[in-house]
C-alpha cells in the first residue's frame, strides 16, 4: 500500500482541503474531481439518445409512416429542442444543474416508454408525435445541465480544457459509441429491441448522477419566485451582457453548414458529383470523428494559442474554406475520394474548433454563468432550424449560392468572434488580464 501524496486545495467557501495528485492531475486537464462520474454519465446518455440517429426515420417508412409524417415527427422534436436548451440553462441558474440533469433523465425514460409501447408499436402517430416532442425536453436537460456545471465548477484558466473534454464526451456517445452499437445489435435483435436498449444507457447515466456526482453544500428548496428569477434571468442577461447575445449568434454559426450539409450535401457528393453511396458515406463518418478529436483538442489549443484566436481562425476561417471546397474542390478533381476525404476531415476539426466558445460565454458573465449558457444553448438549438432553411434555397438558387452563403455567416462570424474580446475570457498569458482575486462564491441552489 501507498499513498498518494496531498497538496493543497482552496475550495469556493475559501477553505483549504488536501488533494491528491491524482485530483491535481485531473484539476489541471479542466476535469473536476466533483464531475468526473458526470463526464461518464453524459457520454452513456448521448449513447441512449444517438442510437436512434441511423435508423429511426427508416425504421418508421419500412412500418408504413410517408416522409411526411416523418418529417414531422423530427420538426416538431427540434422545434421542442430549441426552447428546452435554453431553458436548461435558465433553470439551471434557479434549480441547479444537477436537479435539471435527473428531470431531463427522467422525462426521457417515461416518454421514450409512452413513445415505444403506445405510439410505434401500436402505429398510432397523434401518440408518437405528442411523445417524441416532449421526450426532446430530456436531450438538452441532461446534456446542456451538465455543461452549466461544468462551466461552475472549472477554474477559468482552464474552462478551454474542460468544455473541450464536454463535447469530446458529448460527441463520443453521440456519434461514434452509438453507431458502432447499432451496427453491433441491429441486425441479430431487429431494429425495435435496439431501440429499447437505449432505455438501458439514459436509465444508468441517471443512476451515475443521482448517486456518484454530488451536488454542492447547502442545498435547499426552490422558491416560485427563485425559479421565475432564474427563467428572467435567461433573457435578461442579453440586455445586461450583450456579448453574450453576440456569443450566441456565433453559436448559432458554428453548426449552420453541417445541418444544412445534411439536407442536400450527400444528395450533391452522390447523385452530381458521382461517389458511391458507401462512399460518401466513409466520408462523412469520418468527418464526424475528426470532429470528436477537435472537440479535444480545441481546448486544449485554446489555452495555450488564445481562446478567440482559436475560433475566429480555426473555426471560422477554416469554415468558410472548406465550406466552398465541398462544391469547387469536387469540380476540379471530380470524385476523388482522397482529395475529398482529406477535405473532409479538415471540415471536421474545424467545426471542433468553436468548442472554446463554451468556455468564453460563461465567462463574460461570471456571475450568471448558467444564464450565459442558456443563451449558448438557445443558438445551439437555433442551428438546428437555420441549417436546413438556407439548404431549402438550393431548390431555386442551386449548390453554388448556398455554399458561399454559408462561407459569408462564417466570414460574419470573425469579425462577431473578435467582439468577444474582454478582460477574463482568456486563459492567463493571452489577451487582457486582470490581477488575481479571491475567488466569490457562485450561489447554486441543488437539491
Amino acid at each position: 500500500m501507498f499513498r498518494l501524496k496531498e497538496e493543497s486545495m482552496t475550495t469556493q467557501d475559501g477553505v483549504a482541503q488536501p488533494q491528491s495528485r491524482w485530483t491535481h492531475a485531473l484539476t489541471n486537464q479542466g476535469i473536476s474531481r466533483v464531475l468526473l462520474w458526470g463526464f461518464i454519465a453524459l457520454m452513456l446518455f448521448m449513447v441512449g439518445d444517438g442510437i436512434e440517429l441511423s435508423f429511426l426515420s427508416t425504421y418508421l417508412e419500412e412500418r408504413g409512416f410517408s416522409g411526411g409524417q416523418v418529417a414531422g415527427l423530427f420538426s416538431a422534436y427540434g422545434i421542442v429542442v430549441a426552447v428546452a436548451a435554453w431553458l436548461a440553462g435558465a433553470l439551471a441558474e434557479a434549480w441547479g444543474p444537477r436537479r435539471v440533469m435527473l428531470i431531463g433523465a427522467c422525462l426521457w425514460i417515461v416518454l421514450e416508454l409512452a413513445f415505444l409501447t403506445l405510439g410505434v408499436m401500436q402505429e398510432n402517430y397523434p401518440v408518437m408525435i405528442a411523445t417524441y416532442a416532449i421526450r426532446a425536453i430530456g436531450y438538452p436537460f441532461f446534456a446542456y445541465g451538465f455543461l452549466v456545471w461544468v462551466t461552475m465548477e472549472t477554474p477559468d484558466a482552464v474552462m478551454g480544457k474542460a468544455v473541450g473534454w464536454y463535447w469530446f464526451f458529448n460527441a463520443m456517445g453521440l456519434g461514434v459509441i452509438s453507431g458502432y452499437f447499432v451496427a453491433v445489435t441491429v441486425e441479430p435483435l431487429g431494429e425495435l429491441a435496439t431501440l429499447w436498449s437505449s432505455l438501458v444507457f439514459v436509465a444508468v447515466a441517471a443512476l451515475m448522477i443521482a448517486v456518484l456526482v454530488k451536488s454542492r453544500a447547502g442545498a435547499r428548496r426552490v422558491t416560485r419566485a427563485e425559479t421565475i428569477e432564474g427563467l428572467k434571468r435567461g433573457i435578461a442577461i442579453m440586455k445586461e451582457r450583450p456579448k453574450v447575445g453576440i456569443g450566441g449568434a456565433v453559436r448559432l454559426i458554428n453548426t449552420i453548414s453541417y445541418y444544412s450539409f445534411a439536407v442536400f450535401l450527400n444528395v450533391y457528393m452522390v447523385k452530381t458529383v458521382g461517389f458511391s453511396q458507401s462512399q460518401w458515406s466513409s466520408i462523412w463518418g469520418t468527418m464526424l470523428a475528426a470532429n470528436v478529436a477537435a472537440n479535444l483538442i480545441s481546448g486544449y489549443a485554446s489555452d495555450r494559442f488564445g481562446r478567440i484566436n482559436v475560433i475566429a481562425w480555426g473555426g471560422g476561417a477554416a469554415t468558410a474554406i472548406t465550406v466552398l471546397g465541398f462544391y469547387y474542390l469536387p469540380q476540379a478533381v471530380g470524385a476523388n475520394y482522397v482529395v475529398i476525404m482529406a477535405l473532409g476531415i479538415v471540415y471536421g476539426l474545424a467545426l471542433g474548433m468553436y468548442v472554446p466558445l463554451s468556455a468564453v460565454v460563461p465567462l463574460l458573465a461570471p456571475q450568471h454563468k448558467a444564464a450565459a449558457v442558456a443563451v449558448l444553448n438557445l443558438g445551439a438549438g437555433l442551428s438546428n432550424f437555420g441549417g436546413p432553411a438556407v439548404a431549402a434555397l438550393v431548390g431555386p438558387l442551386g449548390v453554388g449560392p448556398v455554399v458561399w452563403i454559408l462561407a459569408a455567416l462564417y466570414i460574419v462570424g470573425i469579425f462577431l468572434t473578435f467582439l468577444l474580446r474582454e478582460v477574463g475570457v482568456e486563459a492567463p498569458g493571452h489577451g487582457p488580464q486582470v490581477d488575481p482575486a479571491p475567488p466569490v462564491a457562485t450561489r447554486v441552489i441543488s437539491e
